[in-house]
Parts: C-alpha cells; structure tokens; sequence
C-alpha cells in the first residue's frame, strides 16, 4: 500500500498512471454543485491520461451524468461514464434474458439502461415481472418497495424471481447534508421478504471490471469518498486507490478501517493528487509522516508529534493503527488524531 511504500519523494498519486476512475457523489460534487477544487484538479488530470466516472447513483442515465459534469466545467461524454444500472443489465444479462418483463424500482437512469438492454419494463408485481432490479431515486416511494416485495415474496430457492440491486450505499451526500441511499431502501424490502439482493455496483467487482476494460486501463487509480464501497471494491478489484475526505468517510473512519478497505492514499481534498505524497517511514514502532509521529503502546495510541499538516498525522496515525492488525476499539485514540478540519457535504 502507498501509505507504506518507500516511493521516491517527488511522487505524486498520478505518478506513472493512464487513468483515474473517479467516483462522484462526494468526489466531484455534493448534489447539484462542484465540491471545493474538484474540476480544477481533475481537468489537470486529464491532461496526461483518461479520465473516467463511476457511480452507483440509479438515478440519472449516463447522458444525465456527463451533461452536468459539463456544466461544472469538465469534458465528459456519456461513454466516460459507468452506472451501477449499466453493471445491474450485464448482471441481468446472465439470468434472464431480454426481452422478459422486469420490475423497476428507480428513476430513469434504471429505466434507460433496461430498454437499451432489450428488456420490457412494469413497475406492477401484477404483470408477473421475470426479475426485480432496484436502484435509487429520490422518488421511490413505499409503493414501489411494496411492489417489489410482492414480486419478491417467493424464495429464489423455490422458485422465486432474480433481486438485483444497483448498489447498497447506505448514505448519499447531498448539498444539505447527508440523506438516506439506496442501501436503506433495499433493506427495507429484505426486511419485509427476508431475502438478499445480488449487487451489481460497488463494492462488487463487476463495475470495476467494465470501468478498467472500457478505459483500457492498465495503470489506473480509483478515486472515492467511501471505504466500504468504493476503497473496498478497488481493493477487490485489484485497483490502487485513494479516498478524499470531500464526501462520506471521515477521518475516525479512516482509522477505524478494517483489512480489505484501506486506501493507499488519503487525501484532503483533489489538490493532493498533484502533491508529492509524503514516504511513511517506520523505527521502533514509530510511523512518521512529514513532522507528524505516531506510536502503538499497548491500548494507547500516543501523538509523539503533531507535525504540520492535520493530514500528515492522520496518515501516520492510520499507519500506526493499521500496522497492529488489531481492530480500532482495542484502542485508547486521543481526539486530535481524528480532528475533522476537513471538508465535508
């Protein structure tokens, strides 16, 4: 992982990339505007490799997507964009082939990708529907849980149709705050029918898996704000990865970070693409980044120097932490270590 690598000093992020998938609720924007330094930083990007967004949002068709990053001021074409829909229809794909009746549950960017696909679209567990795929939109309602779980009632075991979920993002960052994604809404059908959903989108390998071959990517970053969907799927996936404190996680969850969802990078906010990542080095159990120092001394995890950016300390104290191989409740952290000076929807 980055955060231990001993890289040369001079490299960045991007060092020796040729793309950078970037997710975008939390990463580009928060609802319908551009969070702090965010187009700036990935039209530099852009200018030395490909650049591509992946989403688990439902809501809006891929034209949607790249006519508002447009907007904000980057170049996007809808081929630049990934959907968790597009993964969901792949998925769908290899259970029930078009053109059977499927149940939506989601706006249109669901809607969209299902014709593309050849399917026949009802919205009513009356019109016996071959499978149910569900995604977000801020306009599902109960009645459209309702009929999803009228459709799903029947085990799959005995017979029951296919449950796709586009993705299971519990939240959603938006301009006010942050709302309930499409996560809740799926439980809330598990919690009625008592089934599980297959999942199409991040953490799922299969959206990775299209964004790396539609891009040919073979050197690529992903950049996301979650860990458990979108540093845990990259992870997976086999794909470097930095989470950017803009969106979802915060640093007590950076440090909390459990195997198998730690980024190689944790940045500030899209500046940090472009500066020199600082080494990690380690002596005596004493992981130092830049002037910040951290140690593990039994349950204690001690500040040995707070250096002079809050990052720098929250990477070495995720160093630290992570190096134990112990979970973050066996430990006493001192509140500096996960202070939240950053950005945040």
């Amino acid at each position: 992982m980055a955060l231990f690598r001993r890289a040369k000093q001079a490299s960045t992020p991007l060092t020796d990339r040729d793309a950078l998938l970037a997710d975008l609720d939390g990463v580009v924007y928060a609802g319908p505007s551009a969070l702090p330094y965010a187009i700036e930083n990935l039209n530099r990007a852009g200018e030395s490799m490909r650049l591509g967004y992946i989403t688990n949002n439902a809501s809006r068709t891929d034209a949607d997507v790249a006519a508002h990053l447009t907007d904000l001021g980057l170049s996007v074409a809808p081929d630049d964009v990934v959907t968790s829909p597009q993964a969901a229809m792949r998925l769908l794909t290899t259970m029930v082939p078009a053109p059977a009746t499927i149940l939506i549950v989601g706006g249109e960017g669901l809607v969209v990708e299902a014709e593309k696909a050849g399917y026949t679209v009802t919205r009513s567990a009356e019109d016996s529907p071959a499978a149910v795929v569900q995604g977000f939109a801020p306009e599902v309602a109960w009645t459209d849980l309702a009929e999803a779980a009228f459709a799903l009632k029947l085990p799959e075991e005995e017979g029951g149709i296919p449950w796709i979920s586009t993705n299971t993002d519990w939240t959603i960052p938006r301009e006010r705050g942050v709302a309930p994604g499409n996560g809740t809404l799926v439980s809330a059908v598990h919690t009625a029918i008592g089934r599980l959903s297959t999942v199409a989108g991040k953490p799922e390998k299969p959206i990775f898996e299209e964004a790396v071959a539609r891009f040919e990517a073979q050197r690529p970053l992903f950049l996301g704000d979650r860990l458990d969907t979108d540093i845990a799927g990259s992870v997976s996936a086999g794909i470097d990865s930095a989470l950017v404190l803009t969106g979802i996680d915060r640093p007590k969850h950076v440090l909390a970070a459990p195997q198998g969802s730690r980024p190689d990078y944790i940045l500030a906010d899209l500046r940090d693409l472009h500066e020199s990542y600082p080494v990690t080095s380690e002596q005596d159990g004493v992981f130092t980044v830049n002037g910040a120092s951290v140690q593990v001394v039994d349950a204690d995890v001690q500040i040995l120097a707070e250096g002079d950016a809050q990052i720098d300390l929250l990477r070495a104290g995720a160093a630290a932490i992570w190096a134990t191989g112990r979970a973050i409740y066996a430990f006493r952290v001192p509140e500096l270590l996960y202070a939240d000076p950053f950005h945040r929807p």
